[in-house]
């Protein structure tokens, strides 16, 4: 089977189901910013430090890519066999950060991302995932996307955040607090 089919040369693409859309779609936009946000997990997984997290990194990818299987789905199509979320999904992701912030002191201020190329791709998925949540909800404003769809990425976004500050922990890398001028 060949990679490239033509049929999307038009601008079009298909959902599963069948049915022809733009690809400046809303919906196509927020399953593209998924991949996009999957692509920033694998490039955390593939970070040397993470191997010991390398193993729920790849589950997160998984649950994105059921995620993406769900959003490029027509609405109205229940017959489409797909993965699903499930809570147990949510208290993995509670489970961890909780965890993690155990390891950490009291978050006092903001901090600015960075310090580290690794705690750096840290923030760089967290405001992706922050945006893949966004275009959900705009998608949710004009038909039915599950709920557990936005808790799980909001999860994911404060799961990223704290992995960025345990990281930078873990490296000896001093945190730098943002302090306005006042």
């Amino acid at each position: 089977m060949k990679i490239y089919t033509k049929t999307g040369d038009t601008g079009k693409t298909s959902l599963l189901g069948g049915r022809r859309v733009s690809k400046a779609e809303l919906r196509i936009d927020a399953y593209g910013t998924v991949d996009e946000l999957n692509s920033f997990i694998g490039l955390l997984r593939d970070q040397e430090i993470n191997q010991k997290r390398e193993s729920l990194l790849k589950e997160i990818q998984d649950r994105l890519f059921t995620i993406g299987a769900t959003l490029a789905s027509e609405p109205g199509k229940e017959n489409i066999k797909k993965p699903d979320l499930h809570d147990e999904d949510l208290e993995l992701l509670e489970k961890e950060i909780d965890e993690m912030e155990l390891q950490l002191p009291e978050l006092r201020h903001f901090i600015l991302p960075g310090g580290h190329q690794t705690v750096s791709f840290c923030h760089v998925a967290r405001t992706v995932c922050r945006r893949t949540e966004r275009c959900v909800i705009d998608l949710m404003e004009i038909e039915h996307v599950d709920e557990i769809i936005v808790k799980y990425l909001n999860r994911l976004s404060d799961y990223l955040f704290v992995l960025g500050r345990l990281i930078a922990q873990e490296l000896g890398v001093e945190e730098v607090t943002w302090k306005p001028r006042i």
